[in-house]
């Protein structure tokens, strides 16, 4: 069945990403559509006319497929307010149909910010899919993502051996391991899920300002401690002068109240566009 997702839509240039970056096995690109588990059955998903056909259809595919695609974003406010901003604007029209992607479930979004730290995303998906292949369940295409349960009886040399570092096991551990309750993140104030990330061991700001950015798609998400970000916002609006994080933090009220938006069509524009 029909997915309907707001028009203009490059089904393509918005999951790059998938491509780009390499497969954690979590989310597949093959053959020209996107597979993942919802509801532990895989789907399809791939390019329609006014959307995308999501197959086998079914409410959790469906609502797997809308978050994974960044439905929750407001493309069409956010093109009105770019239209102010000379470089935003010629972004957008650069990059007409770009919508970016969420992670739509909230473990596996903090437990690939985890792996993504300090490394890059090539390497951080290549390690992932080592945790997929060993924790998950294997499906057709794609693999469900370990749950929080499995590995929290995980022991810390089964992670080593994948690829993740001492310190690093030890962080997605105690996450599963804690009493964080993810479910009900979705219901706080941004700073109320800063200061409940941070309170677990290993996720600092630039996790939670991600988890804020990719998965609960909030609007004012501004990551700033970012080097990807800090490098196209010094790009874009520096003259490729290396601007501070604080330096990058406060410029982020220039892009009020779409930071979040802001911020992936800069990181976009730097990857894509030139």
């Amino acid at each position: 069945m029909l997915l309907e997702v707001p028009q203009p839509y490059d089904f393509v240039l918005s999951t790059v990403r998938f491509r780009d970056f390499g497969s954690d096995r979590a989310t597949v690109w093959h053959e020209g559509g996107l597979h993942r588990v919802a509801a532990g059955e895989e789907i399809r998903i791939q390019a329609a006319p006014g959307g995308v056909r999501v197959e086998p259809w079914s409410d959790a595919a469906a609502a797997e497929a809308g978050r994974l695609l960044g439905l929750p974003f407001d493309l069409d406010a956010f093109t009105s307010f770019a239209a102010r901003d000379a470089i935003l604007d010629g972004l957008v029209q650069h990059l007409s149909g770009f919508r970016p992607t969420l992670n739509p479930q909230p473990f596996e979004a903090l437990v690939v910010a985890i792996t993504a730290q300090q490394i890059s995303l090539r390497a951080a998906a290549a390690i992932r899919s080592n945790l997929v292949e060993r924790f998950g369940v294997r499906h057709e295409h794609a693999w469900a993502f370990p749950t929080r349960e499995r590995l929290a009886r995980a022991r810390p040399s089964e992670l080593i051996v994948l690829g993740f570092s001492g310190r690093k096991t030890e962080y997605v551990l105690e996450l599963a391991q804690s009493d964080l309750d993810l479910d009900g993140l979705a219901a706080l104030s941004d700073d109320e899920v800063i200061e409940a990330i941070t309170a677990v061991r290993g996720l600092g700001r630039w996790t939670a300002d991600w988890y804020l950015a990719r998965h609960l798609a909030r609007p004012s998400a501004w990551p700033a401690g970012d080097l990807g970000v800090r490098k196209a916002v010094s790009t874009f609006y520096a003259g490729a002068r290396l601007l501070s994080i604080e330096e990058v933090r406060t410029m982020g009220e220039r892009f009020a109240p779409f930071q979040n938006l802001s911020a992936q069509f800069l990181l976009a524009g730097a990857r894509m566009a030139g």
